[in-house]
């Protein structure tokens, strides 16, 4: 009875990693794989790190928030204005200013 059920174990394993693998290569693209170049590309490192806020971060991530929040703005203003203050506008001034400066720099004046 333990024999058989430490081979049921073990295949039940095998199909859990079997599993694991092809779930791992059908979600994690290879690098260069993904048209999307303004996404960030860091390691375990750097920020950030979830996929999920890579796709919040990049151009359209962004994009998508502002109709998002825009549309929420419009909807239900109270509602709205009560989340703002929950956002912490010194962080939010800082990423804006850095992104004014980066495309001032980008573009060279006529």
């Amino acid at each position: 009875m333990v024999d058989r059920d430490a081979q049921a174990k073990s295949l039940i394993h095998a199909k859990l990693v079997q599993s694991r693998r092809e779930l791992r290569s059908i979600l994690d693209p290879l690098p260069g794989e993904d048209g999307d170049s303004q996404a960030p590309r860091q390691g375990h490192g750097g920020f950030p790190r979830s996929r999920t806020m890579q796709m919040l971060l990049s151009g359209r991530g962004l994009g998508t928030l502002g109709a998002l929040a825009g549309g929420l703005l419009i909807a239900r203003p109270a509602l709205a204005l009560r989340l703002l203050r929950f956002i912490p506008a010194s962080a939010v001034a800082k990423m804006l200013m850095a992104k004014a400066v980066s495309a001032l720099k980008s573009n060279p004046e006529p």
